[in-house]
């Protein structure tokens, strides 16, 4: 189990290889191999993530299609799975876009949500394919869902500085939310400017330690998507955020195993991705009702404003952490055409008859 040695991002990678061993559990020995397979090449999560899809193919296989209705997870051959069709595959998603579960819950799924379903699936057939554990790949026959790009939303400056005034000064709150405003809004701003100021994610944010902030040199250490450790710099405004909140903490008791975590939940425990999703979103709505302001929509508001200060798409790129510039390009590709709009007249190609050098 987890101790206090472990840091956040290792803490969070034992529990998901905790879930992911129980799940193993529940399906044949030969998708163990799978996940043996790419143990260093994906990340907990990620195979978290896969195995969650191929469990679910699973379950559907069993208890859809004849030849393997009634049978245990466990039991199913590779002889059995190697005559899956392409259809059957197609027939789970249709089936996975509506359906209730277990509770007779309602659950739907998106064509990003199937998409990342048959992803998870063909990784498993084409390893076993590759590995002649099976004779054909029908994966591979299967259409991709096409994914229409979401308009991105991002917070306008005069939203953003009503935002932190609100965090601030309470504005718009509910008087329930009132009731603990004064003794958290410096966690709140703190963690909220800090947000706004470097575009840190989520994740990273809720895995800070007080440590891993470096007053000397105005930067933060951040542990990556990925796992790839980081340092962001921040400005005078975080600076100024940081500085009281930073001595409250000193003051704060924490929970033993959440000693060094920077942000702390009333409760003394670290602040976990859910309440940092909360807190932007009751500020967001003291603001905007129109706009969906997420954690991700502070990063996508940071990243604009960079790029606008510095029309550098590589430098918005490696301070956001992308490893493909690409997609920093498709995520700011509306400022970039403003920006070539803009630069229309900045090249002349002839000069006026009355500027300096020209001929009378």
């Amino acid at each position: 189990m987890p101790n206090k040695t472990n840091t956040y991002t290792e803490k969070n990678q034992i529990i998901c290889s905790e879930k992911l061993e129980d799940i193993l559990k529940e399906l044949p020995s030969f998708v163990s191999g799978y996940f043996n397979a790419i143990e260093f090449s994906r990340q907990p999560r990620t195979q978290l993530a896969y195995a969650w899809d191929i469990r679910n193919f699973f379950r559907y296989l069993v208890s859809e299609i004849p030849s393997m209705n009634g049978t245990n997870i466990k039991d199913i051959t590779l002889e059995q799975f190697g005559s899956i069709t392409a259809p059957q595959i197609e027939s789970f998603l249709r089936h996975e876009r509506v359906y209730r579960n277990d509770q007779s819950e309602l659950v739907s799924n998106g064509d990003r949500a199937l998409k990342r379903k048959l992803c998870s699936i063909r990784a498993l057939f084409a390893y076993l394919y590759r590995m002649d554990k099976i004779p054909t790949n029908p994966a591979v026959k299967v259409q991709v869902p096409k994914i229409h790009d979401k308009a991105i939303i991002r917070m306008d400056p005069n939203e953003v500085a009503e935002f932190l005034d609100n965090v601030e000064s309470g504005d718009h709150l509910t008087k329930q939310q009132l009731v603990f405003h004064n003794k958290l809004k410096s966690r709140d701003l703190a963690l909220l400017t800090l947000m706004l100021g470097t575009g840190i994610r989520v994740s990273e944010c809720a895995g800070l330690d007080i440590k891993d902030v470096d007053l000397d040199n105005d930067r933060i250490r951040i542990i990556r998507k990925g796992g790839a450790e980081s340092f962001v710099y921040f400005g005078d405004e975080v600076r100024d955020a940081l500085l009281p909140y930073l001595a409250q903490r000193k003051k704060l008791e924490a929970a033993t195993a959440d000693s060094d975590a920077l942000f702390l939940s009333q409760k003394g425990t670290r602040l976990g991705v859910r309440s940092i999703e909360y807190m932007v979103k009751k500020y967001a709505q003291t603001v905007t009702t129109v706009k969906h302001i997420t954690p991700h929509k502070l990063r996508s508001t940071y990243g604009t404003n960079l790029y606008q200060e510095t029309h550098d798409i590589y430098l918005v790129a490696d301070v956001l952490g992308h490893k493909d510039v690409n997609t920093t390009r498709r995520h700011y590709a509306d400022q970039a055409e403003e920006n070539r709009r803009n630069a229309r007249n900045k090249v002349h190609l002839r000069r006026n008859g009355n500027e300096n050098g020209s001929k009378p």
